[in-house]
């Protein structure tokens, strides 16, 4: 039996641990696969058949519309992952200073009267939160004014006793995050326990009738990538979206990419074992890249922000707990909304405020603003850019340039 599934046990009616026989036969790259079923599905129905237009305060310096709004509803976590936050914790910025409920509705009351229809919900961890339920419940009441999706993030430590109250609270997607299914490796990289409560909460997640039920895994050479077949085992029997995601492999102040597992290598992992594997159609706005088992339920996708960046296609805006708002992940800058919601702005003043964020810190955030001898060339098909991003204030950007066709790349 594989390593993962050795010690993967206690379940409940979620995963039956079977092996599967090892084909090493290697296959020719997927080709597209279109298809209605609902197990397979990657996004939600729209309820709503007259969505808000979309504004020009959510378009950007290149031309992109931001209608996906990730809201940071805490900056507190109940996990200490190693890759994510030091074992002490990190400096919090205090109570006071970040967005209260009502706050946090107005805003995406303008940004969804703007256009934006998904909103998710993130952290540190959400359902820490002790107003998780009311705030779903008050962003939900949005659905009838274009909002689309209203999804959650989170590692699944308490969201298995929350979740049927997220739901009639009007909750429409669940992402859970699970590294490993190996309750000491959990305990090691979280340095905490809870393995099983993560697994109950996916449980519940798809007893609810959650479909599909997003995992998100983070693949880290020498951790957990022998797992990878064992997760997508998953997807067999039940709607679960097992979404693999490159490990961003920066160390302390070392570029360490022996940690890297890059999409190509967890693909053919998974085209060995499984067959069948067929690529499904993506949206243009899709950070993941889509696939499907012949013969089974779920899903699983490669999200690839390492070796193939998706910045052509992003669509989000960040609002973090603070009332910051990012334009971009990777970018530096950020701007207040809390600070003028606090001395009075009204909403047309706030727009104008977002308005420009996503013109100015996009253009900014240009690669020739940060490397003024950087060449672009469309002949370059194989450019792959490589961002970091270390505790907030210290940002570190990283460049490598990989298989350049052609032309020569100044830096």
């Amino acid at each position: 039996m594989k390593r993962g599934l050795r010690k993967f046990t206690n379940f409940n009616s979620l995963l039956v641990g079977r092996e599967v026989g090892y084909g090493f036969m290697m296959q020719n790259y997927p080709k597209t696969y279109y298809t209605t079923s609902s197990c397979a599905k990657l996004t939600e129905d729209n309820p709503n058949p007259n969505p808000a237009p979309v504004s020009d305060m959510l378009m950007d310096s290149f031309g992109r519309m931001h209608t996906y709004l990730r809201i940071s509803l805490t900056e507190r976590c109940n996990l200490r992952c190693q890759y994510c936050m030091p074992a002490e914790g990190v400096e919090l910025t205090p109570g006071p200073n970040l967005l209260s409920r009502a706050e946090v509705v107005r805003l995406a009351h303008l940004f969804v009267s703007s256009g934006v229809d998904k909103i998710r919900l993130t952290g540190g961890e959400p359902t820490i939160r002790n107003d998780i339920c009311d705030i779903c419940a008050d962003l939900s009441a949005l659905k009838p004014k274009g909002l689309k999706t209203l999804a959650i993030t989170t590692n699944g430590i308490t969201l298995a006793t929350k979740l049927p109250l997220l739901k009639q609270s009007g909750l429409t997607s669940v992402n859970i995050s699970l590294d490993t299914l190996v309750p000491a490796k959990f305990e090691f990289m979280t340095r905490r326990k809870g393995h099983q409560r993560v697994l109950d909460s996916i449980h519940a997640a798809v007893q609810l009738g959650y479909n599909p039920v997003k995992v998100n895994c983070v693949v880290m050479r020498g951790f957990n990538e022998d797992e990878i077949c064992d997760f997508v085992e998953l997807t067999r029997h039940e709607p679960i979206n097992i979404r693999f995601i490159e490990f961003m492999p920066f160390d302390g102040n070392v570029w360490n990419v022996k940690k890297l597992v890059p999409y190509s290598e967890m693909l053919d992992t998974v085209v060995k074992q499984f067959t069948g594997l067929k690529r499904l159609q993506d949206h243009p706005t899709d950070t993941a890249k889509n696939f499907k088992v012949s013969g089974h339920c779920g899903t699983v996708s490669f999200i690839t922000s390492m070796t193939e960046h998706f910045c052509a296609g992003c669509n989000r805006l960040r609002l973090l707990a603070d009332g910051n708002l990012k334009v971009c992940l990777f970018g530096p800058s950020e701007v207040s909304l809390r600070d003028p919601i606090r001395s009075g702005a009204d909403d047309d003043q706030l727009r104008e405020i977002i308005s420009a964020a996503g013109r100015q810190l996009m253009v900014e955030f240009s690669w020739a603003s940060y490397f003024p001898n950087f060449k672009f060339c469309q002949c370059v098909s194989e450019l792959l850019f490589r961002v970091c991003l270390r505790s907030r204030g210290k940002r570190l950007l990283m460049l490598e340039c990989l298989t350049l066709r052609r032309q020569q790349i100044d830096l």
